[in-house]
Formats: C-alpha cells, structure tokens, sequence
C-alpha cells in the first residue's frame, strides 16, 4: 500500500500577532485570522505567519458567548512585523500601560501597528498617533477626539496610514484595510486572490466614505424608483434635470425634492456616483482605453473621467486598474 504524503512548505513571511483580550470582539479578531492565519500554499513559502497573544490572564470571554484561551503570551509581540488590535473592550476602557509598551517597542523596531474599529484607542493610548491622523467607526470618532486632540481624527474615511500605524473605521472597514496590507507587501494579484477565497472584491480604497450622509433607501414602489432604473441601464445619454423631470411627469421643484428624498443626493451626484461606479467595473474587467470607458460610463472624454474618478475615490482611473485589474489564473477560467 502506497500513503502519499502532502508536504506543505515552511511558511517564511511576515509575522502577524492578532491581540486577545477578554470581550474579544469576535468578528474583528475573525476576519485577521482569515485572511493572515488561513493556509494559502498557492501564494508560496513567503506568505504570512500568524499567532495570537493573551494581553489578560487566564480564560477570556469573547463576543458570542464562547470562552478562549490564547496560544501565546504578550512575548510574542516582540517577534512581531505586524501587530493587529481587532476592536477593543469599549472606548472608556483604560489600555493598560504594559501593553502600550510592547506597542511602542515593537513600532521602534519597525514592526507595523493596526487597528480594526475601536482598536483605534488601544494605538492612541499609546502617543504614537500624536500628530498623525486616524480613523475609527463613526460612532467612536467625537470620543476619540475628545480624549486624543493630538490626533487628527478622520471619520469619513474606511482607513488611514500615518508612520506604519494603520486604523481603520467599522468592523468590515479592517477587511478592506488588511486587505491592502496584503496588496502592499505582495501585490494586486495576490491581494485579489484573497478577496476572491473572502467572496468579496478588492476594491474599496481607504478614502471612501464610510457611509451616506442620508442614508435614505429607495422604496420599492416610489414613482422615482423606474427613473433610476433606466438612468443605470443608459449612462451614456445625457440625463438633463429637465429631461428627468419630464420623464417623471413632475415639475422641476417637485423632481429635485422627490430625488433628494429617494437618494439623498442632488441628481448630478447620484448620476455622476453611478458613473463612476459603471467605470470602476469596466476598468477591473479589461483593456479597453480611458477613452472608450469615459464614454460607455457617460462622461464623455478621459478628462472628465480622471476628474470626476479622483473626486470620487482618491485615486486616478490608471492606478485603480493597476491595482485591481481581475486576472483570469487560467485559460480555462477565461473561457468558462
């Protein structure tokens, strides 16, 4: 009888240390640990380690209702490239001082800190964010400028980088900033790759907004509703406020009171919102010019592409492509 054996290569990359604490935030710590601590043996040897550290004594309690019990000490921060704070018990909830210290060494040593949500007060606590600019969830932003106004306190932006410190806004934001960190330190396909196993696409840069200001749904039935259909399905026509009016049967007062109320947008940045939208998924999906996307997405020329694309998500169209391009890993993908 023959046993073939699988032997998997001895992971040489970064070294990823996830803090516990006792209130773990479950779905924070979860999310650094799906995408540092999974086995990605197509990314090769040089792919990321992973440990988790106790900075509490004994068993923890974590959100859900389970208990967990750590492999590792504080000790292992000091081996640490990368320390990830996933949340943090609450934003009233002193950091204690031992921990700041480790943070603080391990940053001299030029290991990189980042936060998920409310982890924004464990780096904070420790004054290396002094100066510097960070983001958290929208909801911990006031607290946290009141109690570090050394700190310039960004609560639009999903995440933010200052001197190898990451922070990043709502639990889902930490996907999107540790994603990045993966297509920082082994590029765009790799990146991709990940958020393909996550079901999800890399595609979110950390100056997007967190949220709507009105986050207003449209309701199904709303006599606007069938407009913005039609306006997705042709974002190449030139959609005048006199031309959706008319098509809606409303006076112009009346339209652009009803579309705010739907959208929570003027008409000109709702469709210039879809535009851009339509454009960031034409750029992801092939090769065809600045030109030819500027005019399928309803902009008319590159210039006003590259204006509108900036304005909208931070980065121009080229580098958006660059960095999010899909790429088929086969022949057979391509074709099926």
């Amino acid at each position: 009888m023959t046993i073939y054996v699988k032997i998997m290569p001895k992971l040489t990359g970064p070294l990823v240390v996830a803090l516990l604490y006792d209130g773990l935030c479950t779905f924070e710590f979860g999310i650094v640990a799906e995408i540092f601590g999974l086995s990605r043996p197509e990314l090769g040897s040089g792919w990321y380690r992973f440990a988790s550290c106790a900075v509490d004594e004994g068993p923890m309690r974590a959100h859900g209702g389970f208990v967990i019990v750590a492999d590792n000490g504080p000790e292992v921060i000091e081996q640490a490239d990368i320390v990830v704070v996933p949340g943090w018990k609450g934003a009233d909830v002193p950091v204690p001082e031992a921990l700041c210290q480790q943070l603080r060494a391990a940053h001299r040593r030029g290991a990189r800190l980042a936060s998920i949500c409310s982890g924004a007060f464990v780096v904070a606590a420790t004054g290396l964010l002094s100066g510097g600019a960070a983001t958290t969830h929208w909801r911990y932003a006031d607290k946290l400028r009141r109690n570090y106004p050394d700190i310039e306190v960004d609560d639009t932006s999903l995440y933010r980088a200052h001197d190898r410190i990451y922070t990043s806004a709502g639990s889902a934001a930490g996907i999107d900033l540790l994603i990045e960190i993966v297509r920082q330190d082994f590029g765009a396909v790799a990146a991709n790759s990940v958020a393909r196993r996550l079901v999800m696409p890399a595609h979110r840069t950390g100056g997007q907004a967190q949220f709507l200001e009105r986050p207003v749904p449209i309701r199904e039935g709303l006599e606007i509703a069938p407009l913005l259909d039609r306006i997705r399905a042709d974002l190449a026509t030139n959609w005048s406020i006199e031309r959706m009016a008319h098509e809606t049967r409303m006076s112009m007062r009346t339209f652009l009171r009803r579309f705010s109320e739907a959208t929570g947008k003027t008409p000109g940045d709702w469709i210039a919102a879809e535009r851009v939208s339509e454009a960031k998924r034409l750029l992801c999906q092939g090769n065809a010019s600045m030109e030819a996307i500027a005019l399928a997405a309803g902009f008319g020329s590159s210039h006003t592409l590259r204006h509108h694309f900036r304005k909208k998500v931070g980065i121009s169209p080229g580098e958006y492509r660059a960095r999010f391009m899909i790429e088929m890993p086969d022949k057979q993908m391509a074709s099926a």
